[in-house]
């Protein structure tokens, strides 16, 4: 239970005033102020009856008046946490200040991950199983390595289990994962038979550095530097492989993912802009005639249209309707926007989005920018503007809003950081120098949608821990436990759990 004791303010006592007068419309303040019970102990069993409603509640004696006049009292306490609540304390409300404790104590663990011969190379992914018993480690010299994460037990190392770095994995189901590696090829494995794959996956021409998996269709998406983002029917793999078919081309392409819902998919490049793809239909291919959309200007705007412009985090671009025939209101499957999103202190310098990740809830996207002169890097969060009514022409609709941002160390030039949100979406890790950073939204962690600025807000440091001798690659938060991993170049990985 909270500690902390919310004020008592008029507004939010005028609903228990409204249901006594529902119990007797005649009952003066002096009649329900004798009505309160002798001690706290009265006040507490009469909170904990279930399906009392608040009619029985305030008839024991939860008055407005009561808790005022005795506003350091357990009864007192306990009315005002109750209040809109029912009788009950809403269990939510204090289990993220729980968890919020939890992680605020993570420390490496002990048995941190060290193997003995470290022939594997930098860490550039870090993947747990759904069910959170395995986390797999995508190595730089073509090895994968699968831990017990609760144990932090080495299990098995998949030697060469591709013939160049290993870039990203993504788990299916709890034992189908896939790999995806520089050699150009995604591999299929199976945990209960790792001795060899389930099968390889030809058809990309240059490094594959991403996997998404939609569960509707069971078709794997993955996309890689030649600009390709093609989509794979695992309902019809064999020990050849499996039918695919290109999705989708642009060029700098370099991260791909799907929203939880598989609605959108976002596609970043490392000419700083973002394409989103709505109402998505990965059995349609789409096919963009030129690449001169993407570099176009930055559209020209208003003096209203820039105001509005820079509350959505950023121009958009608008495209060809002969080509894409979308209009506002009426956007057929797989249509097309292209934004550059606000990056804080770099509104006339271009910028690369290195990393992006979704919210597990669907609401923002977390990105990872630099300058194009690598000397500066940030960690952004955008608010998706689902709903939001259409602006005069002169300033189109966006779709993101930047709402929180926070500078980075600019350690580690020219590597990706891989950064992640928690399972609830409340905290971030990021990569931070020789370590990481746990950031919130809020100084107590709240949910997104709950802390939501007026204005772009910094992100609020939670805790950082330095465990690394060399630059921190990844990170990622355990599905099911209170834990997250993190990996970096010299190839260590260390697990975080609470200290108590």
């Amino acid at each position: 239970m909270s500690s902390e004791q919310p004020s008592d303010n008029e507004e939010s006592e005028e609903p228990r005033a409204d249901v006594l007068r529902e119990e007797d419309e005649e009952d003066s303040d002096e009649d329900r102020g004798s009505t309160r019970p002798s001690s706290p102990q009265a006040g507490r069993e009469s909170a904990e009856k279930q399906g009392s409603s608040r009619l029985e509640l305030a008839a024991d004696g939860g008055t407005g008046s009561g808790c005022r006049g005795s506003s350091d009292s357990l009864f007192s306490w306990i009315c005002n946490r109750t209040i809109r609540r029912g009788p009950f304390v809403d269990p939510a409300r204090d289990h993220f200040r729980t968890m919020t404790r939890l992680y605020k104590s993570m420390s490496p663990a002990t048995d941190s991950v060290n193997l003995t011969t470290q022939t594997h190379g930098a860490v550039f992914n870090l993947e747990y199983s759904p069910d959170g018993s395995v986390l797999t480690v995508a190595c730089e010299q073509t090895e994968v390595l699968l831990f017990d994460p609760v144990s932090s037990r080495h299990i098995k190392t998949l030697v060469e289990a591709h013939e160049d770095c290993v870039n990203n994995i993504r788990f299916l189901d709890n034992r189908l994962f896939a790999t995806c590696s520089d050699d150009t090829t995604i591999a299929l494995w199976d945990l209960r038979k790792l001795n060899s794959k389930v099968c390889t996956l030809h058809g990309h021409a240059s490094w594959v550095k991403n996997i998404e998996y939609d569960t509707h269709t069971r078709l794997l998406v993955t996309s890689g530097f030649d600009g390709n983002v093609i989509t794979w029917d695992t309902n019809r793999f064999t020990e050849d492989g499996c039918p695919h078919k290109k999705f989708f081309h642009t060029r700098y392409l370099m991260r791909m993912r799907l929203t939880p819902d598989c609605s959108k998919m976002l596609i970043s490049t490392s000419s700083g802009y973002l394409l989103i793809l709505h109402d998505l239909d990965l059995t349609q291919s789409l096919e963009v005639g030129s690449y001169r959309i993407l570099r176009a200007r930055r559209a020209p705007l208003s003096t209203e249209g820039s105001s509005a412009g820079s509350r959505s985090g950023g121009s958009r671009h608008t495209i060809d309707s002969k080509t894409h025939p979308h209009r506002e209101g009426l956007s057929p499957r797989n249509s097309l926007e292209v934004l550059t999103p606000e990056i804080p202190g770099e509104r006339d310098r271009g910028n690369c989005i290195t990393s992006l990740q979704l919210h597990p809830k669907g609401w923002a996207t977390l990105l990872r920018c630099s300058s194009n002169m690598d000397d500066q890097e940030w960690t952004c969060v955008y608010e998706f503007q689902e709903g939001a009514p259409p602006r005069p022409p002169v300033s189109p609709r966006c779709s993101l809003r930047l709402t929180h941002y926070i500078e980075e160390a600019n350690v580690g030039r020219g590597y990706i950081k891989e950064l992640c949100f928690s399972p609830d979406g409340r905290l971030i890790c990021s990569p931070y120098g020789y370590g990481v950073r746990l950031l919130a939204f809020d100084e107590h962690c709240a949910e997104l949608t709950d802390c939501m600025p007026v204005r772009t807000a910094l992100l609020r440091e939670v805790r950082s821990i330095y465990s690394h001798s060399d630059v921190v690659l990844t990170s990622k938060f355990s599905p099911t436990h209170c834990q997250f991993a993190s990996g970096c170049l010299s190839g260590r990985v260390a697990l975080y759990q609470p200290h108590f």
